[in-house]
This record gives structure tokens, C-alpha cells and sequence, in this order.
């Protein structure tokens, strides 16, 4: 593609602003298919933190009926602007820190990679710290001697919790180093196997408890929608906060796609429907075992090690981990590797990208944040969901908006290119957007704008952006009529 700033074709290769994981995706390797896409999602949505899910809503008072339909709403707003984004990957093959630079600048854009990056790093230990304890759970049900195998006590865990932490660590960094063929292949069965996994669980809990048990019954606290309210609105924020960093780099997947159709239909098919039926086996799992066991055990890590058969414990806990190890690399690895090495793309590799990724997340003590079920959900999950909110605002306001769906792509990886270093705009939407949906954190009396934290943050940056632009003559290929 000729360069609109020069009228001559660029080298982009010798560039400081590419490297082979950030480029282009050429066409003969966009091989993914709706399956594929429907299979990443499932295998994304099937993971302990959705299964739990629940548990916190039901926890804050919500009836099981209002807590799954507060998932299922937050589930289906969230996949608009996932779709929105997922475009331009499949257009162009371009990853998410390299599609932000046309709204950011070629550095700017480092600013909504890195916020999006340290958002994964968190998950990323969290979802590391859940498999680690599966692990540790199948070690006990084949040794019996494992949890006492080395004495002592460190941060309040056993020696053995922390070597099987590590162990499921650094069988992330090995898929990671591997790369994204074999991601592709471990989604494609981990899905299935996990969706057949969880449903014997299901039947293994009716069976038992000869009925659904006290959490289907129960009708909530909440008995006018004037008390229902003010839990509800930051539980559908917090749900959108749940997938909110894939409605930013879900193009670092697309970039691989056969078409649009293929991209569209296997997310609009699995995301929402997968998230809330997940859920909805959490809780009659959870019901189940309040008749069984006399008190409801949200956790299937340890609701697994009450079974008493080796082999059965040993087989649930390997799906946790199957589970879990598809859901980190998918939805924790790949975007920050691309984010890390869009930063310094002649340093950083994807695979580097990867391991710092991995570094930054045992920094951020994942067992602390899992500490507090209410923490979780309204503090990490409804906090960070303003930040990128606010980037996805500026996002689809300039490729949807502003420049209808037209890039320059050698221009992306160019440091004299038209898109410049640095946006202003850009920056200045985002961090609007985020100053209004946390000021409530300090303002008490504006609280509940930190309540619909995602919804202030994106109409902030996108109604800021959208008027910069138009005072300011976007660069650009020619506008479609």
C-alpha cells in the first residue's frame, strides 16, 4: 500500500515501530473460522471466576434469577463494542496496540496498550493463583502426602499451594512460547471438554441432592425496585468490566480471521449465551451442594476436594485446569505480550511480552485480590472498567466515526507516517473519560457516577474525541461519501 504522505511505498520492515508479531497478518494464514471463534469464547467463558460469578451477585442479594440476568445483560451490551473493534482486525490483520495508533499516535497508543496490559497482568495471576490451587487439589487426590510433603508456612499457604501455583505458571510461559498455533488447538478441544465436564458435575449434583435445593428458592432480598437499583446498576458495570479488556484487543484475534461473518457469528453465538448458562450451572451446582454437604460451596476447587473417589477428584481437577490454562493464554497473554512489544517493538517479542506478563502478575498477589468475593467483584471489576471504558470510546469513535472504517496501514508503522506520534485528542478523551468515572471515589456525592463507570467512561472519551476531530482534520486515506 502507497503511503498517502509520501506517494511511495515504505519499508515498513525497518522500521523501529514494527516487528513480525506486531505486523500485518498475510492472508494465507487468517485461518480461524466461526468455530474457532465460538470455541475461543467458550473456552474463555468456561472458568472458575464465571462460574463464581454469581456467587457474589447472589451474596450482594440478588435471587438467582436476577443475578443470571444481570450476567446475561452485561454479557450482550459488552459484545457491541467487541464486534465494534473486531472489525478492523479482520479488515486489516492488525493487532490492538498497532489499530490504537491510528487514534493515539504511534506512541500514544502506548498509553490505552500499557492501561490494557496492566489489567491482564492482574487477571493473568488471578487465573494463574485458581489453577494452581486445581493443581494442588490433583496432587493431594493422587498423593495423599502432598500437602504435608514440606513443612512450614509462608503468607498464610502451605509450601505445596505455592509450588503447584508455580508449576501452572509456567506451563502458561511454555503454550505462550509455543505461540498462537498452538493456542488455536488448545481452544478448539478444551472447549468442548470442559462444557461435557461441567455438565456430569451438573448431573452428578441433581442426582444427589434429589432437587435444586435452597438457592433456587430463595427470592432475594430486594422487594421493590427502588432497593433493587443501586446493587443492580454496579453489578451490570461490573459484569461489563468482566470482558471489558476483550472489547479492546479482541482484533489481536481477528487479525486471524477467514472473513467478518465468521468473526461475528462465532461471537455473537457464544459470548453472551456461554456466560450465562456457565453461570447457571454454578448455581445449581452450588444449590446442590447446600442439601449435600448442609452449607452452599460456591468454590469447585474445593467442592471437588470433599469427593471422596481419587479418580473422580483427579479428572474435575484437570478440567480446572484445562479450563483455566485456556482462558489465561487466551485472554490474559496474548493481548499484553502485543502490548508490551508495541512499546518497544525491537526489544519486546511477543513471547518477552508474554513472560513479563507473567512476571507483573505474580507482583500483583492474585491471592489477595480473590481474597474478598465483594472486593472482587465491585472494586477490580467495576474500578478498572472506567479505564478502559474511556479507551474504547475513543476507539470506535475514530475508526467507526471519524475515519468510517479507513486506514493507512504501512502509515501505522511509520514514525514520519501520517498518524504522528502523538494524537492529542486521543489522550485527552481518556483521560477525561477516566477522571469522570472515578471521581466518585473521591467526591462522595458523585459516587454514582463510579457505578456506571464503564458507560461514563466510554460516552465521555467518545462524545470528547468525536468533537476534537471535527475541529481538527483527521489523517487519513480519502473518506468514503
Amino acid at each position: 500500500m502507497n503511503s498517502p504522505a509520501t506517494g511511495v511505498l515504505p519499508d515498513i520492515t525497518q522500521s523501529p515501530l514494527y516487528n513480525p508479531d506486531l505486523a500485518p497478518v498475510p492472508a494465507e494464514r487468517r485461518t480461524w473460522t466461526t468455530y474457532n471463534y465460538a470455541a475461543l469464547w467458550v473456552s474463555m467463558a468456561h472458568c472458575i471466576p464465571t462460574y463464581m460469578l454469581a456467587s457474589g451477585l447472589i451474596g450482594a442479594g440478588m435471587s438467582w434469577r436476577q443475578a443470571l440476568l444481570t450476567i446475561l445483560l452485561g454479557n450482550t451490551i459488552v459484545l457491541v463494542p467487541i464486534l465494534l473493534n473486531s472489525h478492523a482486525g479482520t479488515k486489516y490483520g492488525i493487532p490492538f496496540p498497532v489499530f490504537a495508533r491510528a487514534s493515539y499516535g504511534t506512541i500514544g497508543s502506548n498509553v490505552a496498550a500499557l492501561m490494557r496490559a496492566l489489567v491482564a497482568c492482574g487477571w493473568f495471576g488471578i487465573q494463574a493463583w485458581i489453577g494452581g490451587q486445581a493443581l494442588n487439589v490433583l496432587f493431594r487426590s493422587i498423593w495423599h502426602g502432598w500437602p504435608a510433603a514440606i513443612p512450614g508456612s509462608f503468607g498464610g499457604h502451605a509450601p505445596a499451594e505455592w509450588i503447584a501455583f508455580l508449576l501452572f505458571w509456567g506451563l502458561n510461559i511454555v503454550v505462550v512460547y509455543r505461540g498462537m498455533d498452538l493456542l488455536r488447538e488448545v481452544e478448539n478441544w478444551a472447549a468442548p471438554f470442559v462444557l461435557i465436564m461441567t455438565a456430569l458435575l451438573v448431573w452428578w449434583a441433581i442426582r444427589n441432592a434429589h432437587g435444586l435445593g435452597p438457592i433456587l428458592a430463595q427470592p432475594g432480598k430486594f422487594r421493590s425496585w427502588r432497593e433493587f437499583w443501586p446493587v443492580f446498576v454496579p453489578s451490570l458495570t461490573a459484569m461489563i468490566g468482566f470482558w471489558a479488556t476483550l472489547s479492546l484487543n479482541m482484533p489481536d484475534f481477528t487479525r486471524f480471521g477467514r472473513g467478518q461473518r465468521e468473526q461475528a457469528i462465532g461471537q455473537v453465538v457464544a459470548l453472551p449465551t456461554t456466560m450465562t448458562v456457565f453461570a447457571a450451572m454454578g448455581v445449581i451446582i452450588t444449590s446442590a451442594s447446600a442439601i449435600i454437604y448442609g452449607a452452599p460451596i460456591w468454590d469447585p476447587v474445593e467442592l471437588v476436594g470433599r469427593f471422596t473417589e481419587p479418580w473422580i477428584v483427579a479428572i474435575s481437577m484437570f478440567t480446572v485446569v484445562v479450563a483455566t490454562l485456556s482462558v489465561n493464554i487466551a485472554a490474559n497473554v496474548v493481548s499484553p505480550a502485543n502490548d508490551f512489544a508495541n512499546a518497544f517493538p525491537r526489544l519486546i517479542t511477543f513471547r518477552r511480552g508474554g513472560l513479563m506478563t507473567g512476571i507483573i502478575g505474580l507482583l500483583m498477589q492474585p491471592w489477595k485480590l480473590l481474597a474478598d468475593p465483594s472486593g472482587y467483584i465491585f472494586k477490580w471489576l467495576l474500578g478498572y472498567s472506567g479505564g478502559l471504558g474511556s479507551i474504547a470510546g475513543v476507539l470506535i469513535a475514530d475508526y467507526w466515526l471519524v475515519r468510517r472504517r479507513q486506514l493507512a496501514v504501512d502509515d501505522l508503522y511509520l514514525r514520519d507516517g501520517i498518524y504522528g506520534a502523538w494524537n492529542a485528542p486521543g489522550v485527552i478523551a481518556t483521560v477525561l473519560g477516566c477522571a469522570a468515572a472515578w471521581i466518585g471515589l473521591i467526591i462522595q456525592p458523585l459516587h454514582i457516577l463510579y457505578d456506571y463507570a464503564w458507560f461514563v467512561g466510554f460516552g465521555v472519551s467518545f462524545v470528547t474525541y468525536a468533537a476534537a476531530m471535527q475541529l481538527k482534520r483527521p489523517a487519513g486515506p480519502p473518506q468514503p461519501a
